[in-house]
């Protein structure tokens, strides 16, 4: 898109050129879209935290989706052409992949708000996550759905580097804590028609059905699926990361939704007053019916991690002292709870939550039902 926004416009000013690569066109522009809007509102309701007389210079770049070689030309010409001094963005793990290989080679630090398998963080020492792993959501799901006397599951998800990470993290939660799981299937991206691969699952009539997708309109398009071949009326419990039911995309899936249980770090339904402070502003900014979701809060709290580090140099960025500052990072009123960076593995440190869809006032809503405090990524501490 090679839009630039500027966050402040004082004569003279320091500018600090930040480059966000994001989805903006296709069919996942919903989950870049919820990234960019936080990225904004962030910028619009906390320019005057800046230093006197810097700026920051926001220029975005559209990856079209997961493709790693565009997402690594678009890093290449922000770097080479564009002269930014920081990274954001990382919506796609494949993406958020090839940037961080390029972020070691410029010493350029990126802060990477979304892409959630584990490795991303290990491909550069100046990559921090402000979002999530799927260790963090699938490993403590399929410890617990074990504990609540589940015993046979079935693993359904997208064939891609998150969801081998979901796959493998359920399985061995659900696993170690005596779960049996009786059958896996892997989902291609593009595909359109799930009712083929669920069909598996209803011949097989497992107790639970483990799913990830990326969420958006994908998760719909799963859900219906589930619905249609009647899964969702059955004494099968669906159960997974939270993106299976973003909350933006509950009105779409309908009653279909009722009852899923996923474990995620953030629900806009949260009663933190941090979070009700958020939700209050977005549907200012965005109107009453636009809700935010998990990808929001990443995209928020990666853009509060952005200027923090620019007001801790006053906009005189030196690349060592920004990932050292943002090694060590931290927010205690996050919407989602207290998050900080582990500067071991430079990775995010949160709350997950279960949660639960429920209808409250005749809407769909993901109603947290019980924490887990301050986790870390499971897939890093086992490598110790």
């Amino acid at each position: 898109m090679g839009l630039a926004a500027m966050a402040a416009f004082p004569a003279g000013a320091e500018t600090v050129k930040v480059g966000v690569i994001l989805t903006y066109s296709g069919r996942d522009a919903a989950l870049g879209e919820q990234i960019d809007r936080a990225i904004n509102l962030y910028v619009k309701t906390h320019s005057a935290s800046l230093p006197a007389g810097v700026n920051v210079e926001l220029v975005r770049r559209d990856d079209t989706g997961p493709n790693p070689d565009v997402a690594k030309r678009l890093a290449q010409e922000l770097i080479l052409r564009e002269k930014v001094q920081m990274l954001t963005g990382g919506q796609w793990t494949p993406n958020a992949t090839a940037v961080a290989a390029l972020s070691k080679e410029a010493k350029i630090p990126f802060v990477v708000m979304t892409a959630g398998g584990s490795a991303v963080t290990e491909q550069s020492p100046y990559v921090i996550r402000t979002g999530w792993t799927l260790w963090q959501t699938s490993y403590p799901l399929g410890q617990w759905a074990a504990k609540q006397g589940m015993k046979k599951a079935y693993t359904v998800v997208s064939d891609f580097a998150p969801g081998h990470d979901g796959e493998t993290a359920f399985i061995k939660g659900f696993s170690e804590n005596g779960g049996e799981v009786v059958g896996s299937v892997r989902i291609p991206l593009k595909t359109s028609d799930y009712l083929p691969y669920l069909q598996k699952v209803k011949e097989a009539n497992p107790e639970t059905v483990y799913v990830f997708n990326p969420g958006g309109p994908q998760a719909t398009a799963f859900m219906k699926a589930f619905d249609d071949i009647g899964l969702t009326r059955s004494k099968v419990k669906i159960i997974g990361p939270g993106d299976i039911t973003s909350d933006d995309e509950l009105p779409n899936m309908g009653k279909a939704a009722l009852g899923v249980t996923t474990l995620l770090q953030y629900s806009p339904s949260g009663d933190r007053p941090e979070n009700k402070e958020f939700v209050a502003a977005w549907k200012k900014e965005y109107g009453e019916a636009s809700v935010p979701t998990f990808f929001a809060v990443a995209g928020w709290d990666g853009m509060k991690a952005v200027f923090d580090a620019i007001i801790s140099q006053k906009g005189k960025m030196d690349a060592d002292k920004t990932i050292a500052f943002l090694s060590n990072w931290s927010n205690p009123k996050s919407p989602r709870g207290p998050i900080k960076i582990d500067p071991a593995t430079r990775d995010i440190v949160q709350n997950q939550y279960i949660r639960r869809v429920e209808d409250v006032g005749g809407k769909l809503v993901n109603i947290e039902i019980e924490t887990i405090p301050q986790v870390s990524d499971p897939w890093k501490a086992m490598k110790k």
